[in-house]
């Protein structure tokens, strides 16, 4: 069964403050003093407990910097918690980052490869997906050509289709994509239904509530590195909704009790 639990679970970014410092102050204190530039410790995520059980299509929103990517890349592996735990049963696929691993001088074709065996594929797997991916992406005989002259929606054409180009368990989507021109963007909505059809478990962070509302039964509003709310898509985007627009809900009846509960 796949799943994703998170226990507790921080992350602190450590930063080396840089600033420009003259040759002899660099050298005094170096040599004499022995201090180095200080480190700022940049409190990213703090105290996330969260379970993403098979059958879930989980939404995360919040505003912007609230840490919706960066829990998103803790739930993938890509940052490790600084504290807590994370444990994950199922093979995780995600789609951000598109065009990590690209080479912006090898081809189209070249980076089908390099792309595909950073999600895990190999020699053999890749080049049984080749051709169904050159057809997908429509760039025809421009994929015998280098990367780096490709538009930017070449680009994304070509990532889009290489990075779907998988059979998900769990899958991890950042942001709304869009492709090329409006007949494509048809094709890659198409596409991403197929995969959130075929994957038993969804974590997605989108600022479309729309679409967030037509995909997802589970939903969690991340506010500055925590979770302020989970509960049903419904309710949590009702909530969120009421807060940006700075409406104030009217209070409960004294024998009513509240359908939303925001996490302490």
């Amino acid at each position: 069964m796949a799943s994703i639990n998170l226990e507790n679970v921080g992350l602190t970014f450590s930063l080396q403050e840089h600033r420009r410092v003259a040759l002899k102050d660099y050298v005094i204190k170096r040599l004499f003093l022995r201090s180095s530039n200080p480190v700022m410790r940049v409190p990213a995520l703090q105290n996330i407990n969260l379970e993403v059980h098979e059958g879930d299509r989980l939404g995360i929103i919040g505003h912007n910097g609230a840490g919706k990517s960066t829990l998103l890349k803790v739930l993938a592996g890509v940052y490790p918690p600084t504290e807590g735990r994370r444990l994950v049963n199922g093979q995780i696929s995600s789609l951000f980052d598109l065009t990590l691993g690209f080479e912006p001088d090898a081809s189209g074709w070249e980076n089908m490869a390099y792309r595909g065996y950073l999600q895990g594929e190999t020699p053999r797997t890749i080049r049984a997906k080749m051709q169904a991916i050159a057809d997908f992406s429509e760039l025809g005989d421009f994929l015998n050509t280098p990367v780096r002259y490709y538009s930017s929606g070449m680009t994304v054409r070509l990532a889009f289709s290489i990075a779907t180009a998988i059979d998900p368990e769990i899958l991890l989507i950042d942001e709304v994509l869009s492709a090329g021109d409006l007949s494509f963007q048809r094709k890659a909505g198409q596409r991403m239904q197929e995969m959130i059809n075929k994957a038993r478990l969804i974590v997605m962070v989108s600022h479309d509530l729309g679409g967030l509302k037509k995909f997802c039964n589970r939903a969690i509003w991340m506010d500055h590195g925590r979770v302020r709310m989970t509960g049903s898509t419904d309710d949590v985007l009702a909530a969120y909704t009421v807060k940006m627009e700075g409406i104030t809900p009217p209070a409960p009846a004294a024998n009513e009790t509240p359908l939303i509960k925001l996490a302490s």
